[in-house]
């Protein structure tokens, strides 16, 4: 069976900011039922304790460039998977993932160059694989040390190397000045290597020296082949095209899922929709709404609000938006001005928006289960998950048809709209509208149809091992 080693700078449990915690949380869990043997290595960060974790190395001195740290090792079990831990204090052991108060740490380079020789290190002397998967920009140095440094070791002979993008908006990027903090040489400034734009790029480095690159869905993978959604990169993707392929995240269902969910009003089915007006009526008093009309649309959205989620076409089109008549729960933190114009509708508008600026997991649930669509008029989703929950909840999607979102809604499922424009997303708006006042029974089809679609992990970890085992074969 294949040996992985995954590298992340988070994972459910433990640390999470986005998808990519997610998929590290469920993944390895989901391959390992498949027979691989995977182990995780991220850093431990001041959040995580260590109470129930056993130390596997002490004292082990660390070079990420001119600076040497000590570093322990610890590992703790998750469902049969280990998840290492490079506890360095010093660079891990602060508030913040990757910043605080809104900037990130000025010595991010330096952590996570730790964090890739972390994972050399314990691939030397703790869990030996075969693959290195290394998870976006975080843990892209892993490839350069291991064809420079590492080259001659024979740890590494017929060690492949496989890249996984989450989200190519992210590189990592530093200037050339700090080139001796991360131990690399000016020889990596050419074009064909690290240099970018006068920069050092280190996602560009695990796209070069990488055996295979994976994305999140199949459309994004030959998205990010042009100028619109290649991020500058789309010359040396489409140059390694036949080494690139998309694979699309699943979801987890023992958490995501009507039937079972711990947080929402009432359970439901396909089969027995009564319990999904009880949510409604819950989500509604939750957000302050009226609820003398449960037949009144309702559309959510749970989100980080950011450009990226095309909330600027909500901005286009606000008012003609709340002539619709349908209502809006809005759930979600991000940049400034769309939390401001969120705030914004809710007082101009407050018998149709109400917001709640923060993270809620337990609202999230309860607004995937009480709506009655879902809107994501994203400018480019890698994947995204919400679509995929919302699918389960009987929530019809309405979508730009971008990345993820294009592979996993169709016209059986949600409403989708092309051109990324603030008439369009009203456009598909009022068409979702028009079905689920007029056309009942089509809107009723179209959520059985969409609760039994399928988006487990088992058949993106089925394509994940079939990579692994035709990299190594």
């Amino acid at each position: 069976m294949p040996r992985i080693l995954m590298v992340t700078s988070e994972a459910v449990p433990f640390a999470k900011t986005g998808g990519l915690g997610d998929v590290l949380g469920a993944l390895p869990q989901a391959l390992r039922a498949r027979g691989e043997d995977v182990a995780v290595l991220m850093p431990r960060y001041g959040s995580i304790p260590l109470d129930d974790a056993a130390r596997v190395a002490s004292n082990v001195m660390l070079h990420p460039g001119w600076m040497t740290f000590p570093a322990d090792f610890w590992v703790k079990q998750v469902k049969g998977t280990p998840y290492y831990f490079v506890d360095c204090p010093p660079l891990f052991g602060r508030d913040g993932l990757y910043g605080s108060h809104g900037s990130d740490f000025g010595d991010n380079h330096i952590r996570f160059s730790l964090l890739s020789h972390a994972a050399i290190a314990l691939s030397r002397q703790v869990f030996r694989p075969q693959i290195l998967n290394l998870h976006d920009w975080q843990a892209a140095l892993v490839a350069p040390y291991l064809r420079g440094f590492y080259a001659h070791d024979p740890t590494f002979f017929g060690t492949k190397v496989v890249t996984t993008i989450h989200n190519l908006g992210y590189q990592g990027r530093i200037g050339p000045h700090l080139l001796p903090d991360i131990g690399l040489g000016p020889e990596q400034m050419r074009p064909d290597l690290m240099e970018f734009h006068g920069d050092v790029n280190f996602l560009k480095g695990a796209i070069v020296y990488a055996d295979w690159i994976t994305t999140v869905s199949p459309t994004y993978a030959r998205e990010i082949q042009t100028p619109e959604f290649g991020e500058g990169l789309e010359g040396l993707l489409s140059a390694r095209a036949n080494s690139l392929s998309g694979i699309l995240n699943g979801v987890d269902y023992s958490e995501w899922s009507p039937e079972t969910d711990r947080y929402i009003a009432q359970r439901y089915s396909a089969d027995t929709m009564e319990g999904k007006v009880a949510c409604k009526l819950d989500v509604l008093r939750e957000f302050g709404l009226d609820t003398k009309d449960p037949r009144r649309p309702l559309i959510g959205i749970v989100s980080r609000f950011a450009r990226q989620k095309g909330f600027d076409l909500i901005a286009q089109v606000a008012r003609p938006l709340m002539e619709t008549g349908a209502r809006f729960v809005v759930l979600g933190t991000g940049e400034r001005e769309f939390e401001d114009m969120f705030r914004w509708l809710a007082e101009t508008y407050p018998d149709q928006l109400s917001v709640r600026v923060q993270y809620s997991n337990a609202l999230a649930h309860k607004i995937e289960a009480g709506s009655d669509f879902f809107l994501m008029p994203s400018r480019y989703e890698p994947c995204g998950l919400n679509q995929i929950y919302s699918l389960r909840y009987g929530t019809l999607p309405v979508v730009r048809a971008t990345g993820g979102l294009e592979d996993t809604v169709d016209g059986q499922t949600g409403f989708k709209f092309w051109g990324y424009t603030g008439n369009e997303m009203l456009g598909a708006v009022q068409a979702a509208l028009e079905v689920y006042r007029n056309e009942p029974a089509r809107y009723r089809k179209m959520q059985r149809e969409a609760m039994h679609r399928d988006y487990s992990w088992d058949a993106s970890a089925a394509r994940y091992s079939e990579l692994f085992r035709r990299l190594l074969a």
